[in-house]
């Protein structure tokens, strides 16, 4: 097969699809995705599809305040349900740190229109009612935020972003990037190669390799991180926020009649392994026992592994290479890809057609950590 492309996209998740759609959609003819799975394959469908404004940056609150837009009036636009729950997020505070921090990050936030709040905990707990506020000195909440069906997003995308002319590729390996000096000439696959002057990584936690095939350097470090499911739960709150225990990372929220939960596990170490196991199973119980205690009462049903893609400082890569010319990407989210996935389709539609995007990601560069320059995130789950 010898295609032609104005523009190859690599990577079939939210990030990909949501890029391919917001090119097709802006005009940009020949968009060829490639992606070497099913769409959603990687780590998207592995999300536990949460979606928010409250972060401690202002790049990443205005990210998820315009996805939030996006996800709200997906199914009109878009033409696909992806079950999109408003029910808010939570987030449990226990030391005098963490309260601190969360209140300059209301602060930030409330300036830039996100309506989050500071709550005491007699009010999380009428919220999350799971939940023991044993310990808990506040909370945080933006009604807002929710959750919704990643692989919807991704499906939804990648439809619309065919019927505005895009072809996408699946089953179809990368194997190489061509250059003639500083310009890309072609993308080499294992369908042929594809002429094109333009590639876009959206590979996620695949992108250093990526990157290197065009000699640029994505900091991207793979780590598994897992979920559970749990059988149905008698009397859930239909508007059960998703629910944080920040100083544990434990997370839950509803998974059809049921709980979808899981946390960070301190002894996994980074690498593509993406098998489940139980070993963060006794960690899980005590992080449980300790906030939510009924949860320990509750059967598993099911559960996955899937990968973050982290960053030195768990922020994004968004951006343009400075060498060779005409290769962006988008990547390194350190899990929270998913939610931002519509506004970053946006932003690199813009930094490729030459436009001022809505927000300047400049500061999120793969080049900030040569400069000593690294932007952290604090609030991550």
């Amino acid at each position: 097969m010898k295609l032609k492309a104005r523009v190859v996209v690599i990577g079939g998740g939210v990030m990909g699809t949501s890029i391919a759609y917001h090119l097709a959609r802006a005009g940009v003819r020949d968009v060829v995705l490639v992606e070497r799975d099913e769409l959603a394959a990687g780590s998207t469908s592995k999300a536990a599809g949460g979606v928010r404004a409250q972060f401690s940056d202002e790049l990443n609150i205005q990210l998820g305040a315009r996805s939030l837009e996006a996800f709200g009036r997906f199914q009109d636009e878009v033409g696909h349900d992806i079950g999109l729950h408003r029910v808010g997020y939570l987030f449990l505070l226990s030391t005098p740190e963490e309260v601190a921090s969360f209140e300059a990050g209301v602060r930030l936030q409330n300036a830039l229109g996100v309506p989050s709040r500071m709550i005491d905990p007699a009010e999380a707990h009428r919220l999350s009612p799971l939940i023991t506020t044993d310990g808990v000195l506040a909370a945080a909440f933006s009604p807002d935020d929710g959750h919704c069906t990643p692989e919807a997003v991704v499906h939804g995308y990648a439809a619309a972003a065919r019927e505005y002319g895009a072809r996408i590729l699946r089953h179809t390996d990368v194997t190489g990037i061509e250059r003639d000096g500083d310009t890309v000439t072609a993308v080499l696959t294992t369908l042929g190669r594809i002429t094109t002057d333009t590639v876009i990584c959206a590979a996620g936690a695949w992108s250093r390799a990526v990157g290197a095939m065009a000699g640029v350097e994505l900091p991207v470090e793979p780590l598994r991180r897992q979920i559970a499911v749990t059988e149905p739960v008698q009397g859930l709150p239909p508007d059960l926020p998703m629910t944080i225990d920040f100083t544990t990372s434990l997370y839950f929220h509803t998974e059809g009649p049921g709980l979808l939960l899981g946390m960070s596990d301190p002894d996994e170490r980074p690498g593509f392994a993406a098998d489940p196991h139980d070993r963060w199973i006794p960690r899980l119980y005590e992080a449980m026992q300790r906030r939510a205690p009924a949860l320990t009462d509750l059967r598993r049903t099911g559960g996955w592994a899937g990968l973050y893609e982290n960053t030195p400082d768990h922020n994004a890569l968004i951006g343009e290479a400075t060498s060779p010319s005409r290769f962006l990407y988008a990547t390194g989210f350190s899990g929270h890809g998913f939610l931002q996935g519509p506004a970053v389709g946006e932003v690199v539609r813009d930094l490729y057609l030459g436009r001022v995007p809505f927000v300047d990601v400049s500061p999120l560069s793969a080049g900030r950590f040569a400069a000593d320059a690294p932007r952290p995130e604090a609030n991550l789950v």
